[in-house]
């Protein structure tokens, strides 16, 4: 039984129920499934993959799972933002110039689990299910957060060594991207010069 944080709820009305997304790690798990107990974000559920516990009552049956372990990671491209993902969601990438194991507060975060499974991959879970960029950006940094605390780091040590090697990599130029690469992000931001180095160096 996996224990799961609510990370979205979207009323229902035709059904009289919610639909429910929420995520667990350290794998991690993405569900979703439909509810008609009230929960807000940052509630705990638990699950099997098949059916949802609320304090140890059944509430639902999950409808969607979609699992870190089944997604790809590659570390061997240029990616401008540091992180990103196929757009079939099957793999996620980590800038090759960016290191893979950070030091923070005398520990060592491995950035492609913390960056590339609990940050792109769950910005591309929600992206998925028809959230906007810049909502899905916010509950992959949340989910980010609750990882790296939880492996006895803070939150703010870790973005001063991420936000240090992010601004090495954003000053290099393109030279491989991968070609299945989502741009969402940088359509959103309207980056103009990324995606003129992207199209450039794939």
């Amino acid at each position: 039984m996996e224990e799961f944080y609510i990370v979205e709820r979207i009323e229902e009305r035709d059904e009289r129920k919610e639909k429910i997304c929420a995520i667990s790690f350290p794998e991690p798990i993405f569900i979703s499934f439909k509810a008609q107990v009230k929960l807000k974000k940052g509630d705990k559920v638990n699950s099997d993959l098949v059916k949802v516990f609320f304090e140890g009552n059944y509430i639902g049956d999950v409808q969607i799972v979609k699992r870190g372990r089944d997604i790809a990671t590659d570390t061997s491209h240029d990616i401008k933002y540091t992180g990103g993902y196929s757009l079939d969601g099957k793999t996620v990438y980590l800038d090759e110039h960016f290191p893979q194991i950070l030091n923070v507060d005398g520990k060592q975060i491995n950035a492609v689990i913390s960056i590339g499974l609990h940050h792109e991959l769950p910005e591309k879970w929600m992206s998925d299910e028809g959230y906007e960029y810049p909502y899905a950006h916010e509950i992959a940094t949340s989910i980010e957060k609750m990882y790296v605390e939880s492996q006895g780091v803070t939150w703010k040590s870790y973005c001063s060594e991420v936000d240090k090697n992010l601004r090495n990599v954003y000053k290099r130029t393109l030279e491989k991207s991968p070609p299945s690469l989502d741009l969402a992000p940088y359509l959103y931001c309207r980056d103009r010069e990324a995606l003129k180095e992207i199209r450039k160096s794939e």
